[in-house]
């Protein structure tokens, strides 16, 4: 059978994630390879308690079609809980959406044609690279080090390239490397948007589980000009399978958003956001997030003692100040996909780094998450694959 498919199915492929995970599936094999929250911090019996409350209280109302914007509640809720990022919009400038995800993808509908332009980290989150590619844009990688973006190095490719449409950019706990921008290079990322008329896409999952220090003033929170489109998501924060995100832009924006989203699933879950307002409504979410940090922060440092103890001295990686990730750089001759099979050998599971590069290259790096495993395991696993590396060297 011959069917004739767009386009832009030739450019689609599986995530390699979401392959990796798969071998995963075995519960012996110790994975540090999903961005996946730990499962024990749900609140389960809190869920459990406002499910009831929806349901008994408005449940005509939960279970039946909403506005394309989302639930009025939650947005305002949402618009104060942003002034923690400096920034200040009100709930007519946040859109409901199934996950940040789902912003991603709406963003390549508002922005990109096909031959269109998207700057991005080098390294940059492989999800965003997935969302895009199906409008066909091409990448320009701009270098990065640890306070984010090189500016210099992003203006003078601003100067030289044709048809950019979009800065994508994730400043804080940065998927795949765990680096978070200085505000300096935040201030004058917006200098050089205003500068050359482009918008900003700011992606920040991981932005509230900061292990120390205070959370730096968003990118949005410099915009003066209204071109920053700000992405956020409750996956990280509360849990992932509610499929909760949003999307904060200024009023024209934020409207071509929603014009988009009405034809792509009218509206994201009714009942999901109903549950979430009242979850905000009857609990503490600052307490339950400092308790997600205070895990996060002991298996952050326990997989950093035992690389440091583990890996050959050859191996550089990131030490982040919070979020989910650490980025490891191997010497230039070792192939993290084949390292990744021998590991798999010994039952641990990372991801290879080189599809965090939209043009290439970049084979000798791999993202480690310590988030998903307990300390026994992350301890057991580091070991495995400083083992297995040694062995490749």
């Amino acid at each position: 059978m011959s069917i004739n498919y767009s386009k832009r199915m030739d450019s689609i492929k599986a995530s390699e994630i979401r392959e990796i995970l798969k071998l995963t599936q075995n519960p012996e094999v110790i994975s540090f390879a999903g961005g996946l929250p730990a499962p024990e911090m749900f609140p389960i019996e809190e869920i459990k308690d406002v499910s009831v409350e929806v349901l008994e209280e408005m449940g005509t109302k939960a279970l039946q079609y909403s506005t394309t914007e989302g639930y009025k509640p939650l947005r305002e809720k949402i618009s104060k809980r942003m002034e923690k990022f400096g920034i200040k919009m009100n709930a007519d400038n946040i859109l409901i959406t199934s996950g940040s995800q789902q912003g991603l993808d709406l963003t390549g509908k508002v922005f990109l044609d096909p031959g269109d332009v998207v700057l991005c980290e080098s390294p940059s989150y492989l999800g965003a690279l997935g969302a895009f590619k199906q409008y066909q844009p091409k990448f320009v990688e701009v270098e990065t080090d640890d306070d984010g973006m090189i500016m210099e190095n992003l203006e003078e490719i601003i100067k030289t390239t044709n048809k950019i449409k979009i800065i994508y950019v994730v400043p804080d706990f940065q998927n795949p490397t765990g680096r978070t921008w200085s505000v300096d290079r935040r201030k004058k990322l917006i200098e050089i948007a205003n500068k050359y008329n482009l918008p900003i896409i700011e992606d920040n999952p991981y932005g509230e589980l900061r292990f120390e220090g205070e959370i730096p003033p968003s990118v949005k929170s410099f915009d003066t000009e209204g071109r920053v489109v700000f992405l956020g998501t409750f996956s990280k924060t509360f849990c992932p399978g509610f499929r909760l995100g949003w999307t904060c832009a200024d009023n024209e924006i934020i409207n071509k958003y929603i014009l988009i989203k009405q034809g792509v699933d009218l509206q994201t879950s009714t009942i999901s956001q109903i549950q979430l307002d009242k979850f905000l409504d009857k609990y503490d979410i600052d307490k339950h997030i400092q308790k997600i940090i205070d895990v996060y922060r002991v298996r952050r440092d326990l997989m950093i003692k035992t690389m440091k103890e583990e890996f050959p001295k050859e191996v550089k990686f990131t030490e982040p100040q919070g979020g989910l990730f650490t980025w490891a750089v191997l010497p230039e001759h070792i192939n993290a996909r084949d390292l990744a099979l021998k590991a798999i050998e010994k039952k641990v599971a990372f991801v290879p780094g080189g599809s965090f590069f939209p043009n290439g290259g970049n084979e000798n790096t791999m993202r480690i998450n310590y988030s998903n495993m307990d300390e026994e395991r992350i301890v057991l696993g580091i070991k495995r694959l400083g083992e297995t590396i040694k062995e490749m060297l």
